[in-house]
């Protein structure tokens, strides 16, 4: 059974979704592990990973638009703003999604749907350098 870590950095230009999947599947190509599981995790609270369509970019755009929608930004009723108007709706959107995906490896790639990949979704307006760390354990 081989562990292998590695990290590494998405650059985002503010809200919204920034596919990775073909950064993972490049440090799954390394390892050589042909059978397991891939995690990956976003040290972040105003950023998460989620797993989404990757074909149609309209349904990334619906998703943020709700997003926008369930938590909004300048409310009155938020009490913590230290960063600015996006900071307490960013930390309750990256609540409502998730901070890693899990996905098998079946023969050297990772097992997602057709339609699927693998997104860092920023929830804040600035422009972020986000760190994904990459845990493959396999055979």
């Amino acid at each position: 059974m081989r562990v292998r870590q590695e990290r590494f950095d998405v650059r985002t230009n503010g809200k919204g979704t920034y596919e990775i999947t073909d950064d993972i599947q490049s440090i799954i190509d390394k390892t050589g592990v042909r059978a397991g599981t891939m995690t990956a995790f976003v040290q972040h609270t105003s950023c998460s990973l989620i797993v989404m369509e990757n074909a149609d970019p309209t349904a990334r755009r619906d998703l943020e638009e709700f997003f926008d929608r369930l938590v909004p930004e300048d409310v009155d009723y938020f009490t913590h703003g230290s960063e600015g108007n996006d900071d307490m709706p960013s930390h309750i959107r990256m609540t409502l999604t998730r901070t890693s995906e899990t996905v098998p490896i079946v023969d050297g790639k990772m097992h997602l749907g057709t339609w699927q990949g693998i997104f860092l979704f920023e929830h804040r307006c600035a422009a972020h350098r986000r760190k994904i760390f990459v845990t493959i354990i396999g055979e």
